[in-house]
């Protein structure tokens, strides 16, 4: 048991320096040295990297060591493909099963907020908002591509800082047509608006990603 907590414990903190990006992507991490910051021995840090690769966080190669994974042009075209194959579909064929108070509390809650004052709120309203919606889906093989999503748009947002204020109201708008599909129960008009913000969302992504220098990013396709 107790060896079971520690695993969690170094997969949770290195995990969470990794998603600050306090672990930036392209970053070497040493085995010996996570030993020393977390105060535990080699075993639970090699669990909690292996779950990290799964997830997609870190790259362990023989020889080159454990590399925190980059975020290329190539990962972000990925990830909105990936975004654009599923979010739709749950919406489409799962929406049914979505809690209807609270869509009608994201409802208000996107109306309320003023998204050019507080964008720290509406990013955290934002991430709960997609996972509210992707909850609805019943097949964890998908549930756990969502989590690999949303990690990498937590790197994502931090690596290029603060969105356009346009975008933001543009993005609270694009919430609203998709929740008040959901209300009326118009799935198929519900998954069409959401691929229309995903496309938007990435069209904004890469004019941030190429508007902004010395990041990082690379073409790895």
């Amino acid at each position: 048991m107790a060896q079971k907590s520690l695993k969690s414990q170094a997969y949770n903190n290195i995990k969470e320096k990794i998603l600050s990006c306090e672990y930036a992507p392209g970053m070497h991490l040493n085995e010996g040295v996570l030993c020393e910051t977390f105060n535990v021995s080699r075993t639970p840090i090699r669990d909690a990297l292996s779950r990290l690769e799964q997830e997609g966080l870190v790259t362990i190669r023989s020889k080159k060591g454990i590399v925190v994974s980059d975020l290329s042009i190539s990962e972000v075209n990925n990830i909105f493909e990936l975004r654009l194959l599923l979010e739709p579909y749950s919406i489409r064929n799962y929406g049914y099963t979505l809690d209807e108070n609270g869509l009608l509390n994201f409802y208000q809650s996107l109306l309320r907020l003023d998204v050019t004052q507080d964008a720290k709120t509406f990013f955290i309203l934002d991430d709960n908002f997609h996972n509210f919606l992707n909850s609805a889906v019943p097949n964890h093989y998908i549930q756990e591509y969502f989590n690999i999503i949303n990690n990498q748009n937590q790197r994502f947002r931090i690596i290029t800082g603060q969105r356009a204020a346009q975008r933001l109201e543009d993005t609270r708008n694009e919430h609203l047509s998709i929740v008040k599909a959901c209300i009326k129960k118009e799935w198929k008009s519900a998954a069409d608006a959401m691929y229309e913000h995903l496309i938007q969302s990435k069209n904004a992504t890469f004019e941030l990603l190429l508007s902004h220098e010395g990041l990082g990013f690379q073409d790895n396709g």
